[in-house]
């Protein structure tokens, strides 16, 4: 399960990038914040095979599709 692992972690290290250029804001709040869900899933990963990543997951990357 470490490709999932690496999946979030990737998606987290982007998601900071992409705050850390947006101007201060809601909208830079909600992108850290969405760093943090992202940061957050690696972890639980990490730990074993869950399916309830992937529900998490979707709902983290429809939130960050709405703020492009």
């Amino acid at each position: 399960m470490s490709d999932a692992v690496d999946y979030f972690r990737a998606y987290a290290r982007r998601a900071i990038c992409r705050a850390r250029t947006m101007p201060f804001g809601r909208s830079k709040r909600l992108q850290r914040v969405i760093a943090r869900i992202y940061h957050l899933l690696s972890k639980e990963a990490a730990y074993g095979p869950n399916l309830d990543h992937i529900s998490d997951f979707r709902a983290a990357e429809k939130l960050e599709k709405t703020l492009r």
